[in-house]
């Protein structure tokens, strides 16, 4: 972080908490070694201790350094016809961003311009000024902090909605959009990333269910059929291709490219 102030020191107002690609560099990073084997994405929220760390790092480096630490991504998005749902949704936006503000980031952003009202009222009312630069977390993080992996179950439901969200989106991506709503989130290639990356880390090390089973291709072989349907679509072939194989590409896009006139 301190690298990337300095180099973009002319360019940049401040950091970014990107928790989908904290979360996708987790796995990425790690995705050969059993010991760093990750819950369901559900699970990994921002008050998981390796996140939240996180959280208290780039705070206090941007911080140090006179420029602004802005908040993470809130994924929801306004759910019309469903006033109950809404509302929960809603609801979910106002505690990520008094978490964000309570914890000293300057500012926030959001994946729909209808949740922004929401989002400057919070922030409005808990900071008293323009930024909070003389904030500090005042907590030493080390590299454990880091990378403490949290606890969780792996459920077939969790491999499933990988799987589907995942295959979603690349369809989506292949047709030039690259942010996409589904089930009432905002996916990007972010999340997308971690979807393939969790599942291809699973069955890499034969990570157990809750129900007892071992995640294997052939299982993932099996939800994708359920999901995509017999006649599955090349973007549902990309995914397994990814998510199945020894190799781990670097990036889904990448491979993705390759299909784009």
């Amino acid at each position: 972080m301190d690298e990337i102030v300095y180099e973009l020191r002319e360019h940049s107002a401040g950091l970014n908490c990107g928790r989908w690609d904290y979360i996708f560099s987790f796995i990425k990073k790690f995705r050969n070694r059993p010991g760093f084997v990750l819950p369901n994405r559900a699970q990994v929220t921002m008050e998981r201790h390796f996140l939240s760390s996180y959280v208290n790092l780039l705070i206090e480096t941007c911080h140090r350094r006179g420029v602004h630490a802005m908040g993470g991504m809130a994924a929801q998005i306004p759910i019309k016809n469903d006033p109950a749902a809404n509302e929960q949704a809603l609801e979910k936006v106002r505690q990520d961003k008094l978490r964000e503000v309570r914890a000293g980031h300057d500012g926030t952003w959001v994946a729909h311009p209808g949740l922004v009202p929401v989002a400057k009222e919070i922030f409005d009312t808990h900071m008293a000024g323009p930024n909070q630069l003389q904030r500090r977390p005042g907590t030493q993080v080390t590299a454990a902090d880091l990378l403490a992996v949290p606890d969780g179950d792996i459920t077939e439901a969790g491999l499933r909605w990988n799987i589907d969200v995942g295959i979603q989106y690349l369809e989506a991506w292949m047709r030039g959009n690259g942010c996409v709503p589904i089930y009432n989130l905002m996916e990007d290639a972010a999340t997308a990333e971690i979807c393939r990356a969790q599942v291809w880390q699973w069955v890499k090390h034969g990570a157990k269910l809750n129900d007892g089973r071992a995640v294997t291709a052939e299982l993932v072989k099996r939800a994708i059929a359920d999901v995509a349907g017999a006649q599955l679509s090349q973007a549902a072939r990309m995914f397994e291709q990814m998510m199945t194989s020894a190799d781990f590409p670097e990036f889904l896009t990448l491979v993705a490219y390759e299909y784009i006139d």
